[in-house]
């Protein structure tokens, strides 16, 4: 018997073209999605990449010393501050700060105290040895001579003591109290200048002296009144910090060594 069944449709219904330029629309942003996620993360990992290895190559750099040190001098008459050039003589700043940081500068005498010259000190001798050899001892460590042209010998700065002009020095310096620029310059290395103080440089100039020791002249007639109690150094990035008598992480050992000093 003949059946009244439809045939079913092989042929698939025309989309609505609002509806085709929808999920059109849909697929083209979930791309652009994707894309900008994927950029993302190529920055981030390229940005990263570049931070790490950029550390590296800092961490493996050596940290270029400060152009100036701070150090603080205590003395009997009162404290002096001083700036010490590390750029014109790195040598002998750099010892001077090592010296100070181990504690060899404490508790020792102004030996020599010259009118209108100079004050020197940093001689072992002083603390232990008998006022004959006083003038004679050092650090055991020497340093090479270290001269720049643009640093004089002008009041209130700072130079290394040696046995001779032109010749480095191991660990007693002077301070200029009068103009010695003249006589001194290109002979001994200027390395420093007094900031603050010089008014306790000065008493300490003015301080009584003795000639009892012909070896050994301009002395103290009381050691006690002229004394450098201690030494604290500090970079100039700290240095605030260091007027709190705050101290280096590094510490330093010298042996005494009796030389004979030849003073400027």
């Amino acid at each position: 018997m003949p059946t009244n069944q439809k045939k079913p449709n092989s042929q698939k219904k025309p989309i609505n073209p609002k509806k085709r330029a929808i999920q059109t629309a849909r697929k083209r942003q979930s791309r652009g999605r994707i894309y900008l996620v994927a950029i993302l993360v190529i920055v981030i990992a390229i940005g990263v990449g570049w931070y790490v290895y950029a550390s590296g190559q800092t961490g493996n750099q050596n940290v270029a010393p400060p152009a100036i040190v701070y150090a603080k001098l205590n003395t009997s008459k009162g404290l002096i501050e001083i700036e010490l050039y590390q750029n014109s003589a790195p040598k002998t700043v750099t010892n001077f700060v090592n010296l100070a940081n181990s504690q060899f500068y404490n508790n020792l005498v102004w030996h020599r105290i010259a009118k209108n010259f100079v004050i020197q000190t940093g001689d072992p001798n002083t603390r232990t040895g008998p006022n004959s050899t006083w003038g004679q001892g050092g650090s055991g460590q020497s340093v090479p001579f270290e001269y720049d042209s643009s640093l004089h010998n002008a009041v209130g700065y700072v130079g290394m003591a040696s046995t001779g002009a032109g010749v480095g020095g191991t660990s007693q310096f002077y301070v200029n109290i009068n103009d010695n620029s003249a006589t001194l310059d290109g002979k001994y290395a200027v390395f420093g200048k007094v900031i603050t103080g010089m008014s306790a440089v000065n008493a300490l100039a003015n301080t009584t002296t003795t000639n009892q020791y012909p070896n050994a002249p301009n002395q103290p007639a009381n050691p006690f009144s002229a004394m450098l109690l201690a030494v604290t150094c500090k970079s100039w990035a700290v240095r605030y910090s260091y007027l709190k008598n705050l101290s280096f992480d590094r510490q330093y050992s010298y042996h005494s060594q009796a030389l004979s000093i030849d003073m400027v």
